[in-house]
């Protein structure tokens, strides 16, 4: 399988997790297995439940990354990071 990325990942073993504003919040433990500064691979035990946008957090919900899912493959995920939204002008 060639590269198609342009930017070098890092393959990682991490836990983190799916953040998700539905009705309350609700979050979704998941495997962070490689890592860029564009995006990242993660793996969980169903795809189809996640929504095309989320917030992912690495550190328990201390800070979070926008991300939208670009692919789903079984048991994996691939999401590019999202800039934030600028907050509106006074």
């Amino acid at each position: 399988m060639s590269e198609r990325r342009d930017v070098t990942r890092t393959r990682i073993r991490r836990n983190a997790e799916i953040v998700v504003a539905r009705r309350g919040v609700e979050k979704l433990q998941v495997t962070l297995k490689d890592l860029t500064s564009t995006g990242a691979c993660l793996t969980l035990s169903t795809t189809s439940v996640v929504p095309d946008t989320f917030e992912l957090t690495f550190d328990r919900g201390r800070s979070s990354r926008p991300c939208r899912v670009k692919w789903r493959s079984g048991d994996q995920l691939g999401v590019s990071f999202e800039k934030r939204p600028e907050p509106a002008a006074e």
